[in-house]
């Protein structure tokens, strides 16, 4: 989380590298040697709520390790008996003081080319990056400035944010050989990977694949067994059966450590995506 690149405009999204102190790496090396001493919240085996997990992860960063002060998470905000959406994390920076309120997703898109045009869709199909984006930096961002919101902290006691930030980072897929440019308002270093549909697909393409896991989608993976065919062949089979796009690593040996690490990522796509699918 702290080095991914963002999916959104620099001027727009939070770094948190900005916040980092000497003392952080050493702690964070520990952590890695010791996974036990996290919060049972961040070590539970499967958590097929991304997002919500993505949110643990973001609050255990921010507080427990660079000292942001939670004020409040989630917090709904309403008008007339009608949600007009929630505020993802209000926070005190510890460096200057300040009330901030930051909207925060993870997210991975896939590029689709028809017509001479490009939409980038979730493996989802409904959810889409323009649509997000649009969202995101308009709606999402403009809640802590309605009155609705400003009488909702009020009521609740809570301070009113003086900044509002994003945090977004995630990765493109692009279709497997077929040149695309990245979309205008995406950095050029973002993470990237490749899309297939299955029927194209080659059994020798997937040998050191292995299937990814919710929440192992935020990545990298790394593994000391040997990539397992039936694993990945289990899953292909789900994209056939269940309509649902799948995501696979590909995997490269190191001797050294004796380990397997990520080296590219795959989704694989029914061939009805993206005008049919089901969540996986």
């Amino acid at each position: 989380m702290l080095d991914a690149p963002q999916l959104l405009p620099v001027g727009k999204t939070f770094a948190p590298t900005h916040s980092l102190s000497a003392a952080l790496l050493p702690r964070l090396l520990a952590l890695a040697e010791q996974p036990a001493q996290l919060p049972d919240n961040l070590t539970e085996a499967i958590r097929p709520r991304l997002g919500l997990y993505f949110e643990d992860l973001y609050e255990y960063l921010l507080c427990d390790l660079l000292g942001w002060e939670l004020i409040a998470r989630n917090l709904p905000v309403r008008e007339a008996g009608r949600t007009l959406g929630e505020l993802d994390f209000l926070l005190r920076n510890p460096h200057n003081g300040a009330v901030e309120h930051h909207e925060i997703a993870i997210k991975f898109y896939l590029g689709y080319p028809e017509n001479g045009y490009c939409l980038w869709y979730g493996p989802n199909a409904s959810d889409r990056l323009d649509l997000k984006t649009q969202r995101l930096l308009g709606h999402q961002l403009g809640l802590s400035g309605l009155e609705a919101t400003r009488n909702t902290l009020m009521k609740a006691g809570l301070p009113c944010p003086e900044a509002t930030r994003v945090f977004m980072p995630g990765y493109l897929f692009y279709p497997a050989g077929i040149p695309l440019k990245r979309p205008l308002q995406v950095a050029d270093n973002h993470l990237r990977g490749h899309w297939h549909r299955l029927a194209q697909l080659q059994i020798s393409d997937t040998r050191s694949w292995v299937p990814l896991k919710k929440p192992h989608w935020l990545g990298p993976w790394q593994q000391a067994a040997v990539p397992d065919p039936d694993a990945v062949a289990s899953q292909l089979r789900a994209v056939a059966e269940q309509h649902s796009p799948r995501l696979f690593a590909r995997m490269r040996h190191d001797a050294e450590s004796g380990l397997w690490h990520e080296a590219s990522r795959h989704f694989v796509v029914p061939s009805t995506w993206p005008l049919v699918t089901k969540h996986s």
